[in-house]
């Protein structure tokens, strides 16, 4: 039968999930650095197809699904969650029609840049988003460590913080915050991270002004963290990872753009070492992040 692609429906996430899954490990395994995917809750993608149904595509044959293509949209921002096919399945054209989808997904919102992360290793699929418009920014490096290494002499700061409420007010200064640090406000996705139990977030205040914002993960991982140009980068970071170790995880996590010099220092001094390395990809003009520290490659 001829391949169909079609938008994504909430039966499917189930089914791409283990897709995804399967073409992650298939890829890092491959390069060396063993499976590194498991199976989660598919909770932001079903976040993304109520708010946004046209971003999510599938591509079946047979009604069996080889592909998974999801995007979604903040502001002036188009930003490409997963693309994944089939390992049994790369080479045959499927990653370039969903590809099409989503790449309609962005001329249909008028989002004046586009962004992904991606595999450093990931050369095929780094050369089909250059074809798109999409060219190298800069490294990310996933930071991990046991959480007793990381809380050994972790340095003390003058930030205090205070707990992420839903307010209009606070969700006013996180649009601030995120419009100054990467460009573009995001408050519908902070309201998903508020409504997650697994996440706490907080904001940073120097004095009376507020300068960032961070959250946590219970399983010890930093991210998203954002701060004003008048903040440094590495004390929230350093407030942000007694966070996270505080929460008695196993290991402590952070996934650390190569520009943000302070947090990479402060990483390394904790005994963070580098598991994997990605990429951002984006459209000329966007991804000078020194202010932003990501969440993880489906998210930004």
């Amino acid at each position: 039968m001829p391949l169909v692609c079609r938008p994504a429906r909430i039966e499917d996430l189930a089914t791409v999930d283990a897709l995804v899954v399967a073409s992650i490990n298939d890829l890092t395994v491959r390069h060396g650095f063993g499976p590194m995917a498991s199976a989660s809750p598919p909770g932001f993608q079903l976040f993304s197809l109520a708010d946004d149904p046209g971003g999510l595509w599938v591509a079946e044959d047979g009604g069996e699904i080889l592909g998974f293509a999801w995007s979604w949209v903040c502001g002036d921002l188009w930003f490409l969650a997963q693309l994944f096919v089939d390992p049994a399945r790369q080479g045959s054209g499927i990653g370039n029609e969903l590809l099409e989808r989503t790449m309609a997904h962005a001329r249909q919102s008028g989002a004046a840049h586009k962004a992904l992360i991606t595999f450093t290793f990931n050369r095929v699929s780094q050369g089909l988003y250059m074809r798109h418009g999409l060219y190298p920014r800069m490294p990310i490096y996933f930071f991990s460590a046991a959480r007793e290494r990381v809380m050994q002499a972790l340095p003390e700061t003058q930030l205090r913080t205070v707990a992420i409420d839903g307010s209009a007010a606070t969700l006013e200064k996180l649009a601030e915050i995120d419009s100054r640090a990467i460009g573009v406000s995001r408050a519908t996705h902070h309201r998903y991270l508020l409504g997650d139990p697994a996440m706490s977030g907080v904001l940073f205040y120097a004095g009376s002004d507020c300068v960032g914002y961070g959250y946590v993960n219970s399983n010890g991982h930093v991210g998203p963290l954002a701060v004003l140009p008048s903040a440094k980068l590495r004390d929230a970071f350093a407030v942000a990872l007694k966070l996270a170790a505080d929460q008695s995880a196993e290991k402590v996590s952070a996934f650390l753009p190569g520009t943000c010099d302070d947090a990479l220092n402060l990483a390394i001094a904790q005994g963070m070492r580098i598991t994997f390395p990605m990429l951002l990809m984006a459209s000329p003009g966007y991804g000078d992040w020194v202010q932003y520290l990501p969440r993880n490659p489906g998210f930004m």
